[in-house]
């Protein structure tokens, strides 16, 4: 069954391809969702998987930004954003501006 996972990095993660680095690991193993930079210096990254894809693209995500990451603050949805069963919401992995 697919999850989302709706996550917030802080420290110095904009202007360090972060989010494009999030693309190629989100593509890799096969999550869905987008990334986008905020105004007030945080990424925001929406994701859906299986649970097993999504602990790894935290775990890999960590390792690359290890440096950079001051604080993720992550909220698990096993219903989606919305209220509704994940698994449709999104097709691929994009960068949204």
């Amino acid at each position: 069954m697919k999850t989302q996972l709706h996550i917030y990095y802080s420290g110095r993660v904009q202007g360090i391809g972060m989010r494009y680095t999030l693309l190629e690991i989100a593509r890799s193993l096969g999550v869905a969702g987008w990334a986008r930079n905020l105004s007030d210096g945080r990424v925001e990254v929406l994701a859906e998987a299986q649970k097993e894809a999504l602990d790894d693209f935290l775990k890999q995500v960590k390792e690359q930004f290890c440096r950079y990451i001051e604080e993720t603050d992550l909220n698990w949805h096993p219903q989606g954003a919305s209220g509704a069963n994940p698994g449709g919401e999104f097709r691929d992995f994009q960068i949204v501006f």
